[in-house]
């Protein structure tokens, strides 16, 4: 084997120094520097991407941000309006309360006024039917039939009492 052999190695060793010379300087000229430019443009892209996404992030709190406040808005709004209805619906129940206990109260003012009527006009037959009763019991009681006036002046006295 010719590797083996100690006269051929010096020859063997200056191929090795001159192939991995110039594999080196292919390595150090051709190689090293498309890698490092792959390199460098993955790590610009990354970096890009990384304020990319950041900024991103920045939008979306805002826009969360924005999104709450509107939020916010819109309960207080909704808040207000409700209240506003309320405040009518609220106006309007006691105007028609107010109207209601009006017509009742002439109602109630209309009946009371009918019921003194139906009282007064009872009475005065009250004392029309008391007198006739009066005079029946006094006539059938001595047999004579006393005068009106006095039967009527005895049913008013004894209703007084």
């Amino acid at each position: 084997m010719p590797q083996l052999d100690p006269l051929d190695w010096a020859p063997q060793l200056i191929w090795l120094a001159l192939t991995f010379g110039v594999l080196y300087l292919l390595m150090v000229w051709v190689a090293l520097p498309r890698i490092g430019n792959v390199i460098d443009k993955r790590a610009a892209h990354i970096k890009d991407d990384l304020e990319a996404a950041d900024k991103l992030r920045r939008e979306t709190e805002d826009a969360i941000a924005a999104y709450e406040q509107a939020l916010a808005e819109a309960k207080q709004k909704a808040h207000g309006i409700v209240e506003e209805g309320r405040a009518k619906l609220k106006a309007e129940t006691d105007a028609e309360r107010a109207k209601l206990e009006k017509k009742l109260a002439a109602r109630s003012a209309e009946a009371e006024a009918r019921i003194e009527e139906a009282k007064a006009s009872a009475m005065k037959e009250v004392n029309t039917v008391a007198t006739d009763v009066a005079a029946d019991i006094v006539r059938q009681l001595t047999g004579t039939a006393p005068a009106k006036g006095d039967i009527e002046k005895a049913v008013t006295a004894a209703r007084k009492a």
